[in-house]
């Protein structure tokens, strides 16, 4: 692995300077090694690997460090957060010169740990893992996962639990947040430099722009609505938006109590500290914009040296965020039911079939995806049995086919869109609930990594894990998810 560091060459105030925090006994329960391979990783023993992705024994040219950054939370802002219990071991480039940051979670206390013990339970390390693994597969962007490591010691949240450390790869781990901290400090100068790193680093075709900074604040947003309109096609909750948590590059960071939808419901809500439901499964579009508003307000010494017409400039980027969103979100929508979302008609018959849904309590993913077996004529039940109401959703489908066949797509072309825009497996809250505690109880990874497996090829039929598909039973249902701080 050969370290290529950037970040730390910004000032000090940026971040702490701080080794991981040695563990009692790091033992390696799974290694990416495609990932591994992509970063060009040599291939190493389980007991090298489980020193390196512990923090237990460095990489010849890691700089760690711990990265500054404020935020707001649940809507009230915070000026100082960090990571409070990750470093940032360094950044590496791989063969084809794509720069990432390899950062350990669950590392040990830094001095941005407010009181905390800097560790991660084991529980959430697996969550991470398997969530952000089928995020990729579901082609959603996202941060990605490249060891996991039981730590030999216990962590003290209500309970008593086993410890673990997961190695996060991500594209970039600057923040909505990390603007906020310099922004909150009126500290201009960092803000700039933040600024002009963030475009050398990651928008380099922006970087002659007649205005930058400008155009900082409409990539960024564009970012954003490429990715929540990918995570609200395939029925997922993040849970906790908050700006800290919202990367500047556009990927899925911090699976803290996320969840994935059963039973279809705009106000779905599943993180036990959500208590408002301000971050619930159909607000997101809306909270995107509110926290792109907060990035645009730290722009706004940037864009502009006369306040007013900064304020202008950035006003009207936030004030057609709305509208792009929405078309995104339509085309992602009319995908999933093979239809153009520029034909007239598309959005009546998405939004028609969404209201159907929720009247019915159908499964989000099942509907989708049993679609493709009513479009090619083999067996329409499992998708009429997602609906109570048999005559309303007959003549949905029948208006359906009519628009389709207004398309002039062949079946073969209609079934290759459906099945590549639904998946048949998805992370189920059940799923994930049961593998961590086989492996935080007994220590038995063996439903971790099958389920790994399962949910690393989604869009495929994978008959033999059928049971992996369905619904949970009354009995499985989870209806809180819960954060690992």
């Amino acid at each position: 692995m050969l370290f290529n560091n950037s970040y730390n060459k910004l000032p000090e105030d940026f971040f702490q300077r701080i080794n991981p925090i040695p563990v009692k006994n790091p033992q390696l329960i799974t290694f990416n090694t495609k990932l591994g391979k992509r970063l060009g990783i040599e291939k190493k023993s389980n007991e090298q690997l489980a020193k390196i992705f512990s923090g237990n024994a460095l990489i010849k040219g890691s700089s760690p460090i711990a990265l500054a950054y404020a935020g707001h939370q649940f809507g009230y802002f915070v000026n100082q957060l960090g990571d409070g219990r990750a470093v940032l071991l360094g950044e590496i480039s791989t063969p084809n010169n794509i720069r990432y940051d390899i950062q350990l979670k669950g590392s040990g206390q830094t001095k941005f740990s407010r009181q905390g013990d800097g560790r991660s339970p084991l529980g959430p390390v697996i969550r991470e893992y398997l969530i952000s693994e089928s995020m990729n597969s579901l082609r959603v962007p996202t941060t990605r996962s490249l060891a996991a490591v039981t730590t030999g010691e216990e962590v003290i949240r209500e309970t008593k639990l086993p410890g673990g450390v997961l190695t996060r790869v991500a594209e970039s781990h600057i923040r909505v947040g990390t603007f906020e901290y310099f922004a909150a400090q009126n500290k201009i100068d960092n803000l700039h430099k933040l600024a002009d790193y963030t475009i050398n680093r990651h928008f380099q075709d922006i970087k002659d722009s007649s205005n930058k900074y400008l155009s900082l604040l409409e990539v960024v947003c564009e970012k954003q609505i490429q990715l929540v309109t990918k995570w609200m096609g395939v029925g997922f909750i993040h849970g906790v938006m908050n700006t800290d948590n919202t990367s500047i590059v556009g990927e899925t960071i911090d699976y803290g109590p996320c969840a994935f939808m059963d039973e279809y419901d705009p106000a779905a809500v599943f993180s036990s500290i959500d208590t408002h439901g301000r971050y619930a499964y159909g607000n997101q579009p809306l909270i995107a914009q509110w926290n792109m508003t907060c990035f645009a307000n730290c722009l706004i010494p940037l864009i502009d040296n006369k306040i007013q017409k900064a304020q202008e400039k950035a006003q009207e980027v936030i004030n057609n965020f709305p509208k792009k969103m929405n078309d995104s979100l339509m085309k992602v929508m009319c995908k999933k039911v093979g239809l153009d979302f520029k034909k007239s008609d598309s959005d009546k018959v998405i939004k028609k079939l969404l209201q159907l849904m929720h009247s019915n309590q159908s499964d989000f993913t099942l509907t989708f995806s049993s679609l493709s077996k009513v479009i090619n004529d083999e067996d329409s039940s499992v998708f009429l049995r997602q609906f109570k109401e048999n005559k309303k959703i007959t003549e949905w489908l029948i208006e359906w086919k009519k628009n389709i066949k207004k398309q002039k797509l062949s079946s073969k072309e209609v079934l290759k869109i459906l099945r590549s825009s639904n998946p048949n497996f998805i992370p189920r809250n059940h799923l994930i609930e049961n593998a961590i505690t086989l492996a935080t109880k007994d220590n038995d990874f063996t439903e971790m990594k099958k389920l790994l497996s399962i949910l690393t090829k989604p869009y495929s039929n994978q008959s033999s894990n059928k049971d992996y598909m369905r619904s949970p039973k009354p009995e499985e249902k989870v209806s809180q998810t819960f954060c690992g701080t």
